[in-house]
């Protein structure tokens, strides 16, 4: 009978010292874990967390490039089909505020700088975790753990219902009602509201719009797009698997990242 595989990890921490001393307190807490790359970025964590397949990503927080959330959110998108998605560790030094709200999303925090004694926890709840896996991974595994990230950013629910978009467009402010909006896309600070009359900025985050919107049924069919369902007209779906939408209004399509390629799947 073959041995079953050691778990494989992969640690994103951009202090050289620090990752350093995680990876040494990694191999005395768990020697069976193997510490497959360490990224000093956030783009270099996405590249190596798909590259290995880790069980258990280590993200820290605040990274060049990209922040530990948004590379979760990034290996969640594009983590193949089949295969369980890894259990995420936040290392931050954020107040006790921000740690309760990763606590619910995560499968730990740990608190800057590391000790063995709090990495030894840390190191038990992951077992405990991987242990209670079935052999077999589940795809939806991965729109979990999306569903899980979101959580974080979810804006309060008692704000304003929103009917009516104000976006700006040049030195104009576009009133837009939300029944005519085909997609919403998040950029770097703003979200693009399309329609079909064209495209306009909000300056809001993607998450509160979607949250406050009123009267429309919008999905979510990417990190940083959803689309109104009125306006889906077909899903195509390319030789590798990747589905992209035909959305009413638009000339262009929308990507569909795999995260939620399921939504598009035949009955």
């Amino acid at each position: 009978m073959s041995q079953p595989a050691l778990p494989c990890a992969v640690v994103a921490e951009d202090e050289p010292v620090l990752a350093r001393t995680l990876v040494r307190l990694l191999g005395d807490a768990w020697p069976q874990l193997r510490v497959a790359a360490v990224a000093s970025d956030g783009p270099q964590a996405v590249e190596l967390a798909l590259q290995h397949l880790p069980q258990v990503l280590f993200l820290d927080i605040r990274m060049p490039g990209r922040s530990g959330l948004d590379v979760a959110q990034a290996v969640a998108d594009d983590w193949p089909d089949g295969q369980a998605p890894p259990l995420i560790v936040f290392v931050t030094a954020h107040d006790e505020f921000a740690l309760a709200a990763f606590e619910r999303a995560a499968a730990d925090y740990v608190l800057k700088p590391v000790t063995a004694q709090r990495l030894a926890l840390t190191v038990q709840r992951l077992k405990e975790r991987l242990a209670q896996r079935p052999q077999a991974a589940r795809a939806e595994g991965r729109a979990e753990l999306m569903q899980q990230l979101q959580a974080i950013e979810a804006p309060p629910a008692e704000q304003e219902r929103i009917k009516v978009i104000r976006a700006g467009v040049g030195n104009t402010v576009r009133m837009i009602p939300v029944g005519d909006v085909i997609c919403l896309e998040a950029t770097e600070k703003y979200v693009n509201v399309v329609t079909a009359a064209g495209e306009s900025l909000v300056r809001m985050s993607l998450r509160e719009l979607a949250a406050r919107i009123d009267g429309t049924e919008f999905i979510q069919v990417h990190r940083s797009a959803l689309v109104n369902t009125a306006c889906i007209l077909s899903a195509v779906r390319d030789e590798n698997g990747h589905y992209s939408l035909a959305l009413r209004g638009l000339q262009r399509p929308v990507k569909v990242s795999r995260a939620f390629a399921h939504l598009f799947r035949a009955m």
